[in-house]
C-alpha cells in the first residue's frame, strides 16, 4: 500500500491520479498515523508556505512521529514533492523561520531576484542529476516555486536545475528523495519518475 498525506497542503488529487497512472495498485489518501505505519511507500505532496505546511502536517496527531518511525527508523521508500520536498529540510524561512523535518540538512530560502529572471520559477526546466541515483535521469519537468533549498552536504543534493544561477532540483538520502518540481505535471518525464518511486528498493 502506497499512502499519500492528505494535510491539507498537496495537491492531492492530482498526484493520485499520477500515481496511478504510473502504476500504483493500491493509493490510500490518508490523514492516519497508523496508515502511515503500515504503508510500504510513502508520498507527501505540498504547495503553499513552508511555515503553513509544517503546522499542517504538524497539527495531524502523531502523523509526524509516525513518518519519522516509518520512514527514518524503518526506511520505508519516500518521496516528497514541491513543498513536500521542502519539509525535508532542518528550517524553512517563509513568512518567518520554521523548523522542518530534519532529514537532510539544509535550509529553505528565497530564491534571490536576479536580472531579466522572474521569481516564482514556474515553468519548463532541465532536471540535471549531479550524483548518480537510481531514481533520477536527466530530462525536463515542471517547477513552480519561490523558495529553495539550500543543502547543507553535496552528497545529499541529487540534482540540479538553472534559473539565473543554480538551484535545488532534487535532494535524498538512503531511502529518501525530495523533489521540487511537480511529477505529476511533468507529463512522461514525471511519470516515468513516478513508476520508478513505485519500484524502488533502496
Amino acid at each position: 500500500m502506497l499512502a499519500l498525506i492528505d494535510y491539507g497542503a498537496g495537491n492531492l488529487r492530482s498526484v493520485e491520479n499520477a500515481l496511478r497512472a504510473a502504476g500504483a495498485s493500491y493509493v490510500e489518501v490518508t490523514a492516519d498515523p497508523d496508515t502511515v505505519r503500515r504503508a510500504d511507500r510513502i508520498v507527501l505532496p505540498g504547495v503553499g508556505a513552508f511555515g503553513a505546511a509544517m503546522n499542517a502536517l504538524a497539527g495531524l496527531d502523531g502523523m509526524v512521529d509516525a513518518l519519522n518511525e516509518r520512514v527514518v527508523t524503518q526506511a520505508a521508500p519516500f518521496l516528497g514533492i514541491c513543498v513536500g520536498m521542502q519539509l525535508m529540510a532542518n528550517a524553512g524561512e517563509e513568512m518567518g523561520i520554521y523548523p522542518g523535518l530534519g532529514w537532510i540538512g539544509g535550509t529553505v530560502r528565497l530564491m534571490p531576484d536576479r536580472p531579466g529572471l522572474k521569481v516564482p520559477h514556474m515553468g519548463w526546466n532541465d532536471v540535471t542529476p549531479t550524483i548518480g541515483h537510481p531514481m533520477l535521469v536527466p530530462g525536463e519537468a515542471y517547477f513552480l516555486h519561490s523558495y529553495a533549498f539550500d543543502v547543507d552536504d553535496p552528497a545529499e543534493r541529487l540534482a540540479e536545475t538553472d534559473h539565473g544561477g543554480t538551484v535545488t532540483a532534487a535532494v535524498g538520502r538512503a531511502n529518501m528523495l525530495g523533489v521540487q518540481f511537480h511529477p505529476e505535471k511533468s507529463q512522461a518525464y514525471g511519470l516515468a519518475l513516478l513508476a520508478r518511486f513505485l519500484e524502488w528498493r533502496p
